[in-house]
């Protein structure tokens, strides 16, 4: 490490702009109904202004992360958090549906270019012993924001309109350029060839899965069109991902997915909880946000507060945890978390009824939640990323911030279909098409409530399942090897063409 660089000063003034951008993951989804009416449009056109988002922050990961290393992750997120911010002003200015989702793409795309640059510099400037804590920052800014973005996002809805949760980033977005500018080092940069047609199949892949899962629900999984069927689509897009994979494993030259990242087995698995965990985190918000406004006739500020349980003790834990990671084994904190995480989610689904006498007792699986998410984000981080030799730091950071949107994705996609499906299936098909007028104007028919509960609530054993799923996956981590120095590594696991790791570390002081 050079001597002038100072690394806690600089990743603090990353946290300010990956904090934004993972709380705009989120803040959109206790504004969905005012969107909704404010912009005349429907449930299945405004869940696409959350997958908009996250579809093209998941999509270019895998690049940007490469261009971090390429042109010096400082340069990256600075052009990031410019495209981020110029976005955000133009999704609070956007006229129609249409216009909110395009600007909402471009967010997703400064986001992509900002978020590898973030656990690069960690893996960069941190040696693997004092990675834990600087991972428990980490870790904890993307727990805290995906819990804050409710609360924020209802405050600002209620107080200044639905156009604030997009405005508010502008200010934030000048002082985080300013704290970055200043604060962030240039690191030393290193050459790479680009696979443009490992991005175009990974891009193409990601929609047609996300798009038909998403849109099956509206199309009866039939027909799109009159002639392109939606699970046509679906395995479309698999067997496209499926491709992409075989190309990478072909290339001779540098691929744009160093499969040779997962001959460690941490960083495999970790990849493997991270993106359930994206998964869990995305859908479980929209089926409790809708329950609380939608059935209990919650203000969006009202139904953000009963989420504060889970950012409260998140905030609270984080640390703590994060302390735990570099001397205990990270298996056992993370696999803790995710069975809370489950348990949390089924106990929200026996709980929520359409009985408003009865909300305060929702507050316990909220903040049960929390602890459980004080307990994933760190161990999961710290693990993937302490093996990682620091010539790969730009390309582990992208597959492994890839994986965690890839399930994002898949999450908001997944749950906008069983929503749509277990709606149908309480209140019958004409009686959930129904739901869309009361939707748009915040408040549902009496007779419908009851359903509505009951789908919201069966809605949330998705996320659920998923949460067990990543618990069998972090039983699987390897016990860390603890370091013998303070620069010391783990194995490398380079592609061909990697450089030597020393000179890749190397870091010089900013001008």
């Amino acid at each position: 490490m050079h001597p002038t660089v100072r690394p806690w000063p600089a990743l603090w003034a990353l946290v300010v702009g990956f904090f934004m951008i993972l709380v705009d993951t989120t803040i959109v989804s206790v504004a969905n109904p005012a969107i909704m009416a404010g912009l005349h449009t429907d449930i299945d056109a405004v869940i696409w202004v959350t997958s908009a988002y996250l579809l093209t922050y998941a999509a270019p990961l895998l690049v940007t992360g490469r261009l971090g290393d390429r042109f010096g992750p400082r340069s990256v997120y600075l052009v990031g958090l410019a495209v981020f911010t110029v976005a955000s002003a133009a999704c609070g200015l956007a006229g129609s549906i249409g216009a909110l989702i395009a600007a909402r793409a471009f967010q997703g795309l400064g986001a992509a270019l900002m978020t590898p640059q973030t656990m690069a510099v960690i893996t960069r400037l941190f040696p693997p012993d004092q990675r834990g804590k600087a991972m428990s920052l980490w870790g904890a800014t993307a727990g805290v924001a995906t819990l804050v973005g409710p609360l924020l996002g209802g405050v600002l809805v209620d107080g200044l309109g639905w156009e604030w949760i997009f405005f508010v980033n502008v200010p934030v977005g000048v002082v985080a350029f300013v704290l970055a500018w200043r604060l962030v080092p240039r690191l030393d940069t290193h050459a790479h060839s680009f696979d443009v047609v490992g991005v175009l199949l990974s891009a193409v892949g990601m929609f047609l899965l996300v798009f038909g899962i998403q849109e099956g629900q509206t199309y009866d999984w039939g027909l799109i069109g009159g002639w392109l069927p939606v699970w046509g689509l679906v395995a479309g897009g698999v067997v496209v991902l499926v491709v992409f994979v075989r190309h990478q494993a072909r290339m001779r030259g540098e691929p744009l997915l160093p499969l040779g990242l997962f001959r460690d087995r941490n960083f495999a698995l970790a990849n493997g909880a991270i993106s359930t965990l994206g998964f869990a985190v995305t859908a479980m918000s929209l089926p409790l946000v809708f329950y609380y406004q939608l059935v209990l006739g919650f203000s969006p500020t009202r139904s953000a507060l009963m989420l504060a349980p889970m950012a409260v003790m998140t905030l609270v834990l984080s640390p703590v945890v994060g302390r735990l990671v570099d001397t205990a084994n990270p298996r056992t904190i993370a696999l803790t978390g995710m069975l809370l995480q489950a348990a949390a989610l089924v106990w929200f689904t026996l709980w929520l009824t359409p009985d408003p006498d009865r909300w305060a007792r929702l507050l316990l699986p909220s903040a049960l939640l929390g602890v459980a998410n004080a307990c994933l984000w760190s161990p999961i981080s710290s693990t993937a990323t302490r093996n990682l030799p620091r010539q790969l730091a730009g390309a582990g950071s992208g597959v492994f911030n890839t994986t965690r949107q890839v399930g994002s994705v898949l999450g908001s996609a997944a749950i906008a279909a069983l929503i749509q499906a277990r709606l149908v299936a309480e209140l019958g098909p004409g009686a959930a098409a129904s739901t869309g007028a009361a939707e748009a104007a915040g408040a549902l028919p009496e007779a419908l409530r009851a359903g509505f509960a009951h789908a919201m609530g069966q809605s949330l054993l998705l996320p659920a399942a998923l949460a067990v799923v990543g618990a069998v996956v972090v039983a699987c981590f390897a016990p860390p090897q603890r370091a013998a120095g303070p620069d010391a590594t783990g194995p490398a696991v380079a592609p061909a063409g990697a450089e030597d790791a020393a000179a890749r570390g190397a870091v010089s002081a900013r001008p």
